[in-house]
């Protein structure tokens, strides 16, 4: 289709408040025409440095030419046939590679999907099945999707609850740890025992899912030693661990799975998101004893496990291995790191910066450590998009910005970034 030269962001605006539905949201009043690795550029020419990534899929960047020319060749040979009617061998092969990078001395099998919502409930439907249960815990500030089970496990109201319940039964949330505002490991631990005590028997508690690394929740870590006692739990209660790494995998921490820097190996992991540069794709990944527990045609999807995004998830799998991309993204995790700690150092809007590797934000507060600036954070996307990057908030407060930048960015991008952040800072807080 040939596109009109006098396109706008303004007059597409319009177009889509006419057409799509309101409670589709957009960050950035911005439509993008094309895209290279770490920058993209409007209708209207404007160039932007992408400081999210797609909101964590872009690992490898945009339209990485790897990806693209293994989907090119997918694309001639064949598009769909739906796995569980004809199969085909991209499919099989990523599974296989796939698992091997999943901690866990033991057999292990996969499935694939088109969403992380999707890997989420087909990991709670496995659990469910495998131990005869049904009560799930999860934890607060955590998100788990926007299907009607994964917002049950999702540990936050606005706006990705209201006014959708009732929800399925049988979730609940426990603390997750958050030094910044007073949450330590034993009153975490000592929330989740709550829940075994006043609301689900152990024995009618079928998983626990958590998300190492929170991502829309704001980028909390979670301590090794809180992931150490939640497993050992589970182990004595015969729980499935289930780790959420939708956003914190794909080598985004600086390791492919972040649960790899903790010393835990859970039972099941799901993924999405950066496993395939921009193609939809997601997955169950665990023990070959759970994951077999439902029967044939009780898993699956017509899309799931696309030919393309298959080919397209292989290639990604190939890129980070001949770029050494965990190596750069360790390099690029210190980077962000210590330019963030510099402007910090002069901002006192900022709370804290934290992350794990190449996953780092920044919490913005007004006053005392206890007050989240929302506005502040507002503002400050805004503002930086006016100059030329595209930022993107989360947390349960709205006032936490998250850095998805690709792994593959040069330093002169990054520290360009860097450096509109920082003066976009300035603008908004004299």
């Amino acid at each position: 289709m040939k596109r009109e030269a006098s396109l706008s962001n303004a007059a597409l605006m319009a177009r889509r408040r006419a057409v799509i539905a309101r409670g589709v949201g957009q960050v950035h009043e911005i439509f993008v025409d094309r895209a290279h690795d770490c920058e993209v550029w409007d209708v209207e020419g404007r160039r932007y440095i992408d400081f999210a990534g797609g909101i964590g899929v872009l690992n490898t960047g945009h339209r990485h030419p790897k990806v693209l020319a293994a989907v090119a060749e997918q694309l001639q040979r064949v598009t769909h046939t739906c796995f569980q009617l004809l199969a085909y061998e991209p499919y099989v092969e990523l599974a296989e590679r796939l698992l091997k990078l999943v901690p866990g001395d033991f057999a292990k099998k996969a499935m694939f999907l088109s969403t992380g919502a999707e890997a989420v409930e087909n990991a709670i439907k496995i659990a469910r099945v495998h131990t005869g249960r049904h009560a799930v815990i999860a934890f607060g500030g955590g998100f788990h999707g926007r299907t009607h089970m994964a917002m049950a496990l999702t540990g936050k109201v606005a706006p990705y609850k209201a006014g959708f319940g009732p929800f399925p039964a049988g979730v609940f949330h426990a603390q997750f740890p958050n030094a910044l505002h007073g949450i330590d490991v034993a009153r975490a631990m000592e929330s989740v025992e709550h829940i075994l005590k006043c609301a689900a028997a152990p024995d009618e508690v079928a998983a626990l899912i958590i998300e190492p690394v929170q991502g829309e929740g704001g980028f909390y870590v979670a301590p090794a030693e809180f992931l150490r006692e939640l497993r050992a739990l589970c182990d004595r209660h015969g729980i499935v661990f289930i780790a959420d790494e939708i956003q914190s995998g794909a080598g985004r921490t600086g390791t492919w799975l972040a649960i790899e820097q903790m010393g835990v190996v859970a039972d099941l992991v799901t993924m999405a998101k950066s496993i395939a540069g921009g193609f939809p794709i997601s997955a169950v990944l665990g023990r070959a004893d759970i994951m077999d527990a439902p029967g044939p045609g009780g898993l699956g999807g017509t899309y799931a496990g696309n030919p393309l995004a298959c080919a397209a998830a292989l290639a990604v799998l190939d890129v980070f291995e001949e770029e050494k991309l965990l190596d750069r993204g360790r390099r690029l995790g210190q980077r962000l790191h210590e330019g963030l700690r510099q402007i910090a150092g002069r901002c006192p809007g900022i709370g804290e910066v934290r992350g794990l590797g190449p996953m780092v934000a920044i919490e913005l507060i007004a006053g005392r450590a206890d007050r989240p600036d929302a506005e502040l954070t507002r503002r400050l996307v805004a503002e930086a998009a006016r100059r030329g990057l595209i930022l993107i908030s989360c947390g349960t407060y709205a006032n936490v910005i998250r850095v998805l930048v690709p792994l593959t960015a040069s330093d002169a991008v990054v520290d360009e970034g860097l450096k509109i952040l920082s003066d976009s800072l300035d603008a908004v807080t004299r």
